[in-house]
């Protein structure tokens, strides 16, 4: 519902790792580790550091190498990661591009933000065409800032020149959308199309 205390919103920043597209950490070598393997390794390895470190601006090279100074495997599994990197990515998440295009009918401004590695992020249009309906996209490795910090979204605010009370940030993780919150930012924590458009129709910016 909108009213006076809740004008309708005339944006929405969208992130794009399962929220517009899959994202499958194991797919990459699925060919030589099975899910089961990957995850020990990536425990082993801290991977999910090696990732944020690529998605604040790290480059991939110096990725590999911080791997490698730990264990040489380590190095050889994070270089073959990469290179299959388009293996990750698992296809559109259902039901999104239909309503990024009806948003997009209906005169919403759509942007995106999303933590990702400069490198690989050229992948993600391919795979979900949807993202390319996108106005423009703040990517973490890009700007060397990664979410939930505020200074990212304080960024995407000041350079698409956003009122935060009227833009709808939608992500998977609730830090992220809690950042953006406490910025003045309207959050939705992404669980699925259905939701989202149920979420947006009530605020006015889908039909019901």
């Amino acid at each position: 519902m909108t009213g006076p205390d809740r004008p309708t919103p005339t944006t929405v920043v969208f992130d794009l790792g399962n929220v517009l597209i899959g994202w499958d950490q194991t797919g990459p070598l699925a060919d030589r580790m099975s899910a089961d393997e990957w995850h020990s390794f990536a425990e082993a390895a801290d991977f999910s550091t090696l990732n944020t470190a690529a998605d604040s601006g790290v480059s991939i090279t110096d990725i590999v190498a911080r791997a490698a100074e730990a264990d040489p495997r380590h190095g050889e599994i994070v270089a073959g990661y990469y290179e299959n990197f388009d293996k990750s990515l698992t296809g559109p998440i259902d039901g999104m591009a239909e309503i990024v295009a009806d948003l997009k009918s209906a005169g919403v401004r759509l942007l995106g933000l999303s933590n990702w590695s400069a490198e690989t992020i050229h992948h993600a249009p391919v795979v979900a065409p949807a993202i390319s309906e996108l106005e423009d996209i703040v990517v973490s490795g890009k700007v060397g800032l990664v979410k939930p910090d505020p200074a990212i979204f304080e960024l995407t605010r000041d350079r698409f020149d956003l009122d935060p009370a009227r833009t709808v940030f939608v992500d998977d993780l609730p830090a992220n959308v809690e950042a953006a919150q406490r910025l003045g930012f309207i959050g939705h924590v992404f669980s699925g199309a259905a939701s989202l458009r149920g979420d947006l129709s009530e605020r006015g910016l889908l039909a019901q």
